[in-house]
């Protein structure tokens, strides 16, 4: 075996037995420009990488999706020659899918991960696909480094766990040794990782790409989703406890309510800017591990999309529908940001292997909508009957056959290209920090809670001493308070002192409240679920007055009783049960209602079902609404008073619906919870 000077560790070869002089960058043209072809070293580790699983895929397997349409809004005709963006009003077809990224399958919804969000839009110039996630930075800033990135936070291969998770000491190890993954990570532990629905994530295109317009004039552009909805999250112990009572709770979510017509939206919104915008920024655009604040380049709303039909059936079009980046339209183009050149060959190459073969687009919710012509022939499940003679062009047997054309075809920017081969980063690229800090302190106290608490909770699961204080020592870099937090939170007694770093850490950036769920959110309970728990005798007026004002303000009402067949109300009519107490826990709903009677309250303080229910939705920071005879359930379950305890009075419940609309009551946690 090859060893390195100083025999250390054996040399990292191809799988030729060729040793490895770099595996941390791709080869490109010069150090900001393109990853080249010949990178043959690249090509064998990402197409390896791709071909791991079969069929499901590596990353990105638990999935669910829907079919919709974009509407264009406002005209890019002067910046785009696109066909979907240049007529107000017009809709164009799409499947939108969302996923996890670390788990298998059957993994839970609710796990701690980033979340994809990947349309495909049918638009009649063919397939576009925006294959993004809810997170508008990544782990990483070469292509080269993705499968090592998620071997480290797949299970472990020789044990096959943990599963859907990152806190384990192979993530950590990798993330520890990795700076550029820092400013991801303070996205992935925050409030983002644990959404309370996938109809209020934001979605992001990731990367800088480019619209080129008619006259051949190119803008570069990055993409945005924004949802109707507004975003919201769980609490941790709740999408704990979420992913025991419904691991199918996202996917539910969204099926139901396409069925009840409340349709997910989303604005798309753009961000344009020209070269010298992207040579004057403070940090390289063409890095995935950087962003835009909307405060310096205000986000431009162009459009919406709308998902309003579920698939009819799961594995035909969720399981199938193939997004590759490299799918693009005349009048888009890439920029020369090395993870996207290579995610533009390792996205096809993987389809290849996981559909089969060359003919996955020809399955159905692949199939572009605008006429196919070309002179690709046979392979792997071919579904079409090519006829004719002629295969190839240019020929004089077939003068009817399709040829290129200069005007509709796809026209790549004339980019110039400057430099010499080699395998390196550009030094636009090191500063790993301080767009980190940056988002760590544009997050409102509870928000930045949270990230420390699940920094604490995700290193807490790390059995290797090293891999602990190492981490500790990167988060010093973006802010050692954060450090030292983290650092008390998991009992460790020594003092945390930074990492070397490739650049020093500016603590000069403006927060950028925009990347603040909390800090922009707007009083609305829209799309979200009141659970109602009812008992015996207990007063239906009341009960009916909560599902009117409750539907008034956009929401809905599910009615959770001792049994699925309801209870009898005090005035003798019976009030139908949506579930029952034992399946239909408080952590499945976005507030609760208590419309018991004074013998119910009594009855249900001895039932433990009952009082978690309550003690959940205090401890998960939910707004409770009472009758007065609870009182037994309240104290029982450890409810204290406090702005989110409401008081139902008679038939009206307005107090209430205004307190559900402001959220949850994040001024209780220091109450219920330890804060580190």
């Amino acid at each position: 075996m090859q060893q390195q000077a100083g025999g250390a560790h054996p040399a990292l070869t191809t799988d030729q037995g060729m040793p490895v002089g770099d595996n941390q960058n791709s080869l490109r043209g010069g150090r900001r420009g393109p990853t080249l072809l010949e990178d043959f070293i690249l090509r064998e580790k990402i197409t390896n990488f791709d071909h791991e699983r079969i069929p499901e895929r590596v990353v990105h397997a638990r999935g669910s999706a829907a079919h919709g349409y974009f509407e264009l809004t406002e005209s890019l005709s002067h910046l785009t020659s696109a066909d979907l963006f240049q007529r107000v009003g017009e809709r164009t077809p799409l499947f939108t899918r969302f996923s996890t990224v670390a788990g298998n399958k059957g993994s839970s919804d609710m796990a701690r991960d980033v979340r994809g969000f990947a349309v495909k839009f049918y638009t009649k110039q063919g397939n576009w696909d925006l294959v993004g996630n809810n997170i508008p930075v990544f782990f990483i800033q070469d292509a080269i480094k993705f499968p090592d990135l998620i071997h480290a936070a797949k299970q472990d291969p020789d044990r096959g766990f943990p599963q859907a998770q990152t806190a384990h000491d192979t993530f950590w190890d990798f993330i520890s040794l990795t700076p550029e993954a820092m400013h991801m990570i303070m996205w992935v532990m925050s409030d983002r990782g644990i959404p309370r629905s996938l109809r209020m994530i934001e979605g992001f295109g990731i990367h800088t790409f480019r619209m080129v317009n008619a006259e051949g004039r190119s803008s570069y552009v990055k993409f945005h989703w924004r949802p109707k909805l507004g975003m919201q999250s769980v609490v941790w112990d709740e999408a704990l406890k979420i992913s025991g009572a419904d691991p199918d709770f996202h996917r539910r979510d969204m099926w139901d309510s396409i069925v009840a017509g409340a349709f997910p939206e989303w604005e798309l919104a753009l961000q344009v800017f020209d070269d010298a915008f992207l040579e004057s920024f403070d940090f390289d655009l063409l890095d995935a591990t950087k962003l835009i604040p909307e405060e310096i380049l205000p986000l431009r709303v162009v459009g919406r999309m709308v998902l309003d039909r579920n698939p009819a059936n799961f594995h035909a079009e969720t399981e199938q529908v193939a997004f590759c980046t490299s799918n693009i339209v005349p009048g888009l183009d890439f920029s020369n940001d090395p993870l996207l050149q290579g995610r533009n060959h390792s996205y096809l190459d993987t389809q290849l292997k996981r559909l089969g073969g060359p003919n996955f687009h020809q399955i159905p919710i692949n199939r572009s909508h605008a006429d196919v012509a070309n002179f690709q022939r046979d392979g792997h499940m071919q579904m079409n009957v090519p006829k004719g003679q002629v295969d190839y062009e240019p020929s004089l047997l077939d003068s009817d056959g399709p040829r290129a054309s200069v005007k509709a075809g796809f026209q790549t920017f004339p980019a110039p290209i400057e430099g010499t081969h080699q395998r390196v980063r550009s030094d636009t690229f090191k500063d790993h920090f301080s767009q980190a800090r940056m988002f760590f302190h544009s997050q409102t106290k509870p928000e930045q809670d949270h990230i420390v608490a699940a920094l604490v909770f995700e290193l807490s699961k790390c059995e290797v001493k090293a891999v602990r204080t190492r981490m500790l020592s990167q988060l010093a870099n973006i802010d050692p308070a954060l450090a030292e937090r983290v650092s008390a939170g998991l009992g460790m007694k020594a003092s945390v002192t930074p990492a070397p770093a490739a650049a020093p850490t500016r603590t000069d950036l403006a927060p950028s409240p925009a990347l603040s769920i909390l800090g922009k959110a707007k009083p609305s309970f829209e799309g979200r679920v009141v659970g109602c728990l009812v008992s015996e005798g207990a007063d239906a007026a009341l009960v009916h007055a909560l599902v009117h004002d409750v539907q008034a303000a956009k929401g809905k009402v599910k009615i959770v009783a001792p049994t699925v067949s309801g209870v009898t109300a005090a005035d003798g009519s019976v009030i139908e049960a949506d579930l029952q107490l034992a399946g239909g826990p408080s952590v499945l709903f976005d507030a609760v209602a208590l419309v018991v009677s004074a013998a119910g309250a009594a009855e249900m303080a001895q039932d433990a079902a009952a009082v978690a229910f309550v003690h959940d939705a205090f401890a998960h920071l939910k707004v409770i609404g009472h009758t007065a005879a609870a009182a037994p359930l309240l104290e029982k379950a450890g409810v204290a008073p406090d702005t989110g305890v409401v008081a139902l009075a008679g038939s009206s419940v307005a107090a209430y619906v205004t307190a559900i609309k402001a959220g949850r009551i994040f001024a209780r946690e220091p109450k219920v919870r330890k804060v580190f």
